[in-house]
């Protein structure tokens, strides 16, 4: 199979982030099995997703992770032109759900494959897919665990594909989802001094939350990054029945994207002792009052690979690439460096077709992304 013909099975997966990819993972399998390649599961605790991973090579320190995700984002409510899980072909482009975020960088190893069975390879290679990227990055931290101790030897950093127009990236976001619950004390709206509406104190939460941001934006700066700082931003706010009810709830769900020089728990410490100070003041008025804050999903660390080291350089000279660029979105390379994987992003397609109605992936970028790996191939061998 070529990379377009794998390309488009890998895109006939409807695999939803949050739904089960054993289907998607199965034909994977079943592709490196018949080339001899035996792959390892990381299951999830109901059993109902999987990620995977396995070594091409000799097993001795220094190989290279290459990792993607399986699952995509939904389509529902896009206006599609074509059917969103048909690769299809128009002019220079192939369109379809997954088709730059990120199959595309599946498609291109999996094509490669042959080639690393067939190499004398002196460092290993090894495959690294997992699920759930797309709602938290929440099978990752397993995966990564699970190959730091299944191999005997270690590898030496792992390559993360999310789309680039393969521009080596050495710099993300990180980024934590929060939900923040206000129970205050229902009543007549003429009683507003008598009672603690849960919507004006979730209001004043979030002015605290922005000018919070506006405070790190002058303490520390990245320009790297786009804003320059780290950003807070309330997405959703649930409260109240009626305008002349008290609301006795109020709900909203917020995010942090934090520059690497900063750090969600301080954030997150910082807003709890505000919330521990304003219980303590309002339960003067409503004694049971109170702000619970839970985490949505967890922290995705942020990834600060120096330009010097090793990866970064290693795939500056497979890219040819006379440049780095950083990104304010979050992906796995951050939790792979966590875990102790030097890491880069680099991959084929551009960002900005993820996510959409009719995202694409140019044939170029395809064809070039499975030059790059090949390219390793040669190197490694």
């Amino acid at each position: 199979m070529n990379v377009e013909q794998i390309l488009a099975k890998l895109v006939s997966f409807p695999v939803l982030g949050g739904e089960s990819n054993l289907s998607i993972l199965l034909w994977i399998e079943s592709y490196l099995t018949e080339l001899g390649i035996t792959s390892f599961r990381v299951y999830n605790e109901e059993g109902n997703k999987s990620s995977l991973h396995c070594r091409i090579g000799p097993a001795v320190d220094g190989g290279i992770i290459l990792s993607g995700h399986t699952d995509v984002v939904p389509v529902a409510g896009q206006n599609w032109d074509t059917d969103p899980f048909v690769l299809t072909e128009i002019g220079d482009k192939l369109y379809g759900r997954g088709s730059c975020d990120m199959k595309a960088f599946l498609a291109c190893i999996m094509t490669s494959a042959p080639m690393m069975v067939n190499a004398d390879l002196k460092k290993p290679i090894y495959f690294a897919f997992s699920y759930d990227e797309e709602i938290g990055c929440l099978g990752a931290p397993d995966l990564i665990e699970a190959i730091a101790l299944h191999y005997d030897e270690k590898p030496a950093y792992a390559w993360i594909g999310e789309p680039s127009m393969l521009i080596p990236i050495v710099g993300q976001k990180g980024i934590c989802v929060q939900e923040t619950i206000v129970n205050g004390s229902a009543g007549h709206s003429s009683r507003i001094r008598q009672e603690v509406s849960a919507i004006h104190e979730a209001s004043r939460l979030i002015i605290w939350l922005e000018e919070k941001m506006n405070q790190l934006a002058d303490q520390s700066s990245d320009t790297r990054f786009n804003p320059p700082h780290t950003s807070i931003h309330v997405g959703t706010l649930h409260g109240g029945i009626a305008p002349n009810v008290i609301a006795d709830r109020c709900s909203f769900k917020w995010d942090i994207r934090c520059i690497p020089q900063d750090s969600i728990p301080q954030i997150l410490e910082a807003f709890d002792a505000h919330c521990r100070s304003r219980e303590k003041e309002l339960r003067t008025i409503f004694p049971d009052f109170v702000i619970e804050t839970i985490n949505d999903h967890p922290e995705v660390p942020a990834l600060d690979t120096k330009e010097d080291q090793e990866i970064a350089q290693l795939i500056k000279e497979l890219t040819e690439a006379d440049q780095f660029d950083t990104v304010s979105y979050a992906a796995e390379a951050g939790q792979f460096e966590e875990g102790g994987f030097p890491s880069i992003i680099c991959g084929p397609g551009d960002i900005a077709q993820a996510h959409r109605a009719n995202e694409f992936v140019s044939k170029a970028q395809l064809k070039r992304g499975v030059e790059l790996i090949e390219k390793l191939i040669l190197k490694f061998s």
